[in-house]
């Protein structure tokens, strides 16, 4: 016997999530695309000229933005990757069957940096890389290393920048790569174990095909998180030292925030909403393909 629930139910049931949805979410992406067709500087209120694509190919056509681009992809490059891999093998480790205590602990503990927000983790690395008083180069000191200017010297800074994303995102990382591990068939797992003494090729043949939708749910995340990447390091380093740091969430907040020119920052909030859909896309179909 099948249950006809009236539409009037369902309706009354998801309608006030739709609605806030909208309201908090499709409201603001239309209202930011509406003005990135416009000359809309809030300086000059009186005047908002609609300006057509003119904003997207100053956008298109500015250095300091394919700079910020090329700067988020780096941090990318080198954070992400770093993380995936002591992800995986915090996963692996957790996965194993005995030390149940000290698993769940580490469970635990695996959500501190996560629910720290961004702009504390920005202000603890301000706080513990500071040349003279911060905690770190104390402890350089004891082994006779000489104080490091990690936020004043560009290279440094950006270096900085990573080891906080990456202290902060692999814990994210490793649970969701153990509820990944947690669907492999248990059955086929020990099978595997017995076959082959290899860990390598029980994680290639066995567990790795059961990981490609968690490796992926990763792979969106961290790209979104990465693009609007601003709290931490506009409290860390305000992207300097020079533009050192400037992320393409930083180059935003400028535009829009200390410049004022609201279409320009909306125009170049579209493109990178556009560039995260398709690389989404891009991961899914090119590790779906490799499963298939």
């Amino acid at each position: 016997m099948t249950l006809r629930v009236p539409r009037r139910t369902i309706a009354a049931f998801i309608g006030p999530a739709v609605a806030a949805l909208a309201i908090v979410g499709v409201a603001p992406l239309l209202y930011a695309l509406w003005k990135s067709f416009h000359d809309f500087n809030l300086t000059q209120l009186a005047r908002q000229r609609w300006v057509g694509l003119q904003n997207y190919q100053t956008v298109l056509t500015d250095s300091d933005f394919w700079d910020a681009i090329g700067r988020t992809a780096l941090l990318f490059v080198s954070a992400v990757p770093v993380q995936i891999a002591l992800g995986l093998a915090i996963a692996l480790v957790l996965h194993r069957p005995g030390l149940t205590f000290w698993k769940t602990l580490t469970r635990l503990s695996l959500v501190l940096p996560m629910a720290t927000t961004y702009a504390v983790v920005g202000l603890l690395a301000q706080v513990m890389l500071n040349q003279k008083y911060g905690v770190i180069n104390q402890m350089l000191g004891w082994v006779g290393v000489d104080a490091i200017n990690f936020i004043g010297d560009p290279t440094n800074a950006f270096i900085a920048v990573i080891l906080w994303d990456v202290w902060q995102w692999t814990p994210f990382v490793a649970l969701v790569l153990l509820a990944g591990l947690s669907t492999v068939p248990p059955e086929i797992e020990e099978a595997a174990r017995l076959e082959t003494r290899s860990p390598w090729t029980v994680l290639r043949h066995v567990q790795l095909p059961f990981l490609i939708p968690s490796l992926v749910a990763v792979l969106i995340l961290r790209t979104a998180d990465t693009l609007k990447l601003f709290d931490m390091v506009f409290t860390m380093t305000r992207g300097g030292p020079g533009n050192a740091t400037e992320f393409i969430a930083i180059l935003i907040e400028r535009v829009g925030n200390r410049q004022f020119d609201i279409g320009l920052a909306a125009a170049q909030s579209i493109i990178m909403l556009a560039i995260t859909i398709v690389l989404a896309r891009l991961y899914i179909r090119l590790f779906y393909r490799e499963v298939s």
